[in-house]
C-alpha cells in the first residue's frame, strides 16, 4: 500500500515531509488537503485539523517533525538524522525551534503580505509585519547565526535540520522577505544552498505552480 500525504504544496511543514519521501526515494500519493478546513473526515485524522498527515499501511500520524521522524527510523536510507546522540539531539532541537517560533513568525510575515491581499482581498497590515521583521525575528536570525556554519550544511550533509531552519524562510521569501545577508551571512547562505538541492528545487518549482507564482 503506497504511504499517503494529506496536506497542500506551499506549506512549510508539508514541505519537510515531500522532500524527505523524495531524498529517501519512496513513492507516495498525495491527498490535497487544506488546513483548517473543518473537514469532518479529515478530523477523523488529524484531530487538530492541522496539515501534514501521513498513513503508512496501518500507521496514521499527524505533525511533520513526527512524520520525518519515523521516515528516518522505518526507512533509515538516506539519512536525514546525524547517528551521534548528541548531534540527533541538537538536529530535533533546530527542527523543534524552527517549527515553532521562527514558523510562526515566518507564517505572519507570509499570511500578511501574501495570503490577505492575493487570497482574502484584504490589506496587510503592515504594522504587524514591522514588528515581526524589526523586533521578533532578529533575535531568532542571531541565535540561527550562531548555530550554522558558514559554509556547508550544519551536521555535513544537507539533513533534515537544514530543511527545518530554512523552510520557513522559503514561505516568508514568497511574501517578499529576504534574509539580510550582510547580518546574517551564515543563515542566507543556508538557504541558499538548500535551496539549490535537487528535491528541494522539484517540489519548490510545484508549489511555484501551485501558488501561481510560475
Amino acid at each position: 500500500m503506497m504511504i499517503k500525504v494529506y496536506g497542500v504544496h506551499g506549506s512549510p511543514f508539508v514541505r519537510k515531509v515531500f522532500i524527505a519521501l523524495d531524498i529517501k526515494g519512496i513513492p507516495y500519493e498525495v491527498v490535497q488537503q487544506m488546513p483548517f478546513s473543518r473537514d469532518a473526515e479529515y478530523l477523523k485524522i488529524n484531530p487538530l485539523g492541522k496539515v501534514p498527515a501521513l498513513v503508512d499501511d496501518d500507521l496514521t500520524l499527524c505533525d511533520s517533525k513526527v512524520i520525518c521522524q519515523y521516515l528516518e527510523e522505518a526507512y533509515p536510507e538516506v539519512a536525514l538524522y546525524p547517528k551521534d546522540p548528541k548531534e540527533r539531539a541538537r538536529a530535533h532541537w533546530y527542527e523543534d525551534l524552527c517549527a515553532g517560533r521562527v514558523a510562526e513568525l515566518a507564517s505572519g510575515i507570509f499570511f500578511q503580505r501574501f495570503m490577505r491581499p492575493f487570497v482574502l482581498k484584504q490589506e496587510a497590515d503592515e504594522v504587524l509585519v514591522a514588528k515581526i521583521i524589526d523586533r521578533d525575528l532578529p533575535p531568532m536570525l542571531d541565535y540561527l547565526e550562531s548555530q550554522i556554519p558558514a559554509d556547508g550544511f550544519i551536521f555535513g550533509d544537507f539533513m533534515m535540520a537544514d530543511l527545518s531552519v530554512v523552510s520557513p524562510f522559503i514561505n516568508a521569501a514568497y511574501a517578499g522577505y529576504q534574509v539580510d545577508a550582510t547580518r546574517w551571512p551564515a543563515v542566507a547562505g543556508l538557504i541558499a544552498r538548500v535551496k539549490e538541492q535537487p528535491q528541494v528545487k522539484a517540489v519548490l518549482a510545484k508549489e511555484a505552480k501551485a501558488l501561481g507564482l510560475g
